[in-house]
């Protein structure tokens, strides 16, 4: 399995994608956007989306999916069961299931950025969205959702290997060795 990042500018948001080896049926995590560069990196590496994974339904992560569509015949999903109008497979925490290629994911629900926020794991990596980035956790509405969303965090992720790595909506990639030990936003977390 290989993967593979996609910064776009328009919105500051990462893309993933992951597929076999040598090419074949893939996924995309989060096409915030559909530009020449994405389509040059799936095409060029003999990859066919055939599953789009939604961490929530905010622009800069759904955006390219009009786009997507128009090209490729991939499944959606996401925790709501439409996504800009396309029908998707509603998930919910816990799910498991097989993606393109044979690759398996596991679904972690984790609300207070947003109440339809999902964490996908595959392998050792946990794609967060907006939920936990490098040194940060997800902007929240109050305080009720911010204690929401750390609680969480600590209940779902912590229990995982340290050397899991963190591949966020928005920034550098982690570990979650790396924020337990330095992320601010969850020193209330480290010091229970």
């Amino acid at each position: 399995m290989k993967l593979y990042f996609h910064f776009a500018v328009v919105g500051f948001a990462n893309t993933y994608l992951i597929g076999p080896n040598a090419g074949g049926d893939a996924i995309l995590v989060d096409p915030g956007i559909m530009d020449k560069e994405l389509l040059t990196l799936i095409e060029g590496n003999k990859y066919t989306i055939r599953t789009i994974l939604v961490t929530h339904h905010h622009n800069s992560h759904v955006k390219g999916i009009r786009t997507l569509k128009k090209i490729y015949d991939a499944d959606i999903y996401a925790f709501s069961p439409y996504i800009l109008d396309f029908p998707s497979i509603p998930i919910k925490d816990g799910d498991k299931f097989t993606a393109a290629s044979g690759i398996e994911v596991e679904v972690i629900e984790v609300p207070g950025h947003s109440s339809d926020s999902l964490i996908y794991h595959i392998g050792g990596m946990v794609f967060t969205g907006d939920v936990l980035a490098a040194g940060r956790v997800g902007n929240t509405k109050n305080s009720f959702s911010r204690a929401l969303l750390l609680r969480s965090i600590s209940e779902k992720l912590f229990s995982m290997p340290d050397t899991t790595l963190v591949l966020p909506g928005h920034g550098p990639p982690s570990s979650l060795k790396a924020e337990k030990m330095f992320n601010p936003d969850l020193k209330l977390l480290r010091d229970t």
